[in-house]
């Protein structure tokens, strides 16, 4: 008698990331979203497309795996961890891979949680330009709550909306994603050594929507026009839970050996992109206003 193979663990990681994002969802009201994204909608642009830009140039010019660069760049344009989860079921990556990207995120996120403040109140922002500074700027929405709260009620209440509003950035990157890494073949297309020659027709791409994303909208739909705010706070609130817990199994596995076989290639990486992002951000909303 054949058993039917239990799923690794790095699958019911990967299913439990899925979960938690469409949980994410139901925290998000659509028209409230896309409201207050069109105040932030050029520099969100701007601002992803640059960072993701540098960060996958920086990656193959200092020849960092491609699906952790990919990972550390998606996470530091757009949401953190949040996106970082996002993508790692739909370009399959490795735990060895999440854990890096995550230690960056992480690292960087506690950095600007008390680095930010300090900085808006020597360049003189207002609360209105701190808000949206933080939300461009910083990876994850609960470091960016974190320092706009300390700056003020206004910058607060700006910077989460226009982070709500950029968290939706989460599903065209998921698409674009899954048109580049899901290929006949697999992660091994991506891995193959230039002396192997590909099988015809493997570059083909084999696009699929992961389903996941489509039930992320529909949970952000439904928040949207169904009222039952009870059933959206129980949602969300398991949705962080299952992120914070399937983070930390994940990122336990951020050991010293894990850095030190991967070098400290992706932190610069992470650095860097963070830094010009930041910095050319702040500049753009001093020097054009909010």
């Amino acid at each position: 008698m054949c058993r039917k193979p239990h799923k690794q663990p790095g699958q019911r990681l990967r299913l439990s990331l899925q979960v938690s994002v469409v949980g994410l969802g139901f925290g998000i009201d659509a028209t409230t979203a896309l409201r207050a994204g069109r105040q932030g909608f050029l520099f969100a642009v701007a601002s992803i497309v640059g960072t993701l830009a540098l960060g996958l140039l920086l990656g193959r010019w200092m020849r960092i795996d491609r699906k952790t660069s990919f990972l550390i760049s998606g996470g530091t344009a757009i949401c953190g961890g949040s996106a970082i989860a996002a993508l790692t079921p739909v370009i399959r990556a490795g735990e060895r891979q999440v854990s890096v990207a995550l230690g960056v995120v992480f690292l960087l996120n506690s950095v600007a949680l008390f680095l930010f403040p300090v900085i808006g109140h020597m360049s003189r922002l207002t609360q209105g330009q701190f808000g949206l500074w933080s939300a461009i700027a910083i990876h994850d929405t609960s470091s960016v709550v974190g320092a706009a709260s300390r700056y003020g009620p206004e910058a607060l209440q700006i910077a989460t909306t226009v982070k709500l509003a950029r968290a939706l950035w989460i599903i065209p990157l998921s698409l674009l994603a899954a048109i580049i890494f899901n290929r006949r073949g697999g992660a091994a297309s991506a891995d193959r050594t230039p002396d192997k020659a590909a099988p015809a027709g493997e570059g083909r791409v084999r696009f699929k929507i992961p389903y996941f994303i489509g039930l992320f909208v529909l949970a952000i739909l439904f928040n949207s026009w169904v009222p039952l705010p009870a059933v959206s706070r129980l949602m969300v609130g398991g949705a962080h839970a299952g992120l914070t817990l399937t983070l930390f199994l994940i990122g336990s596995g951020l050991s010293r050996q894990v850095l030190k076989q991967t070098g400290v290639k992706p932190m610069v990486q992470g650095v860097i992109v963070w830094v010009m992002i930041a910095a050319g951000t702040l500049w753009a909303i001093m020097a054009f206003g909010q």
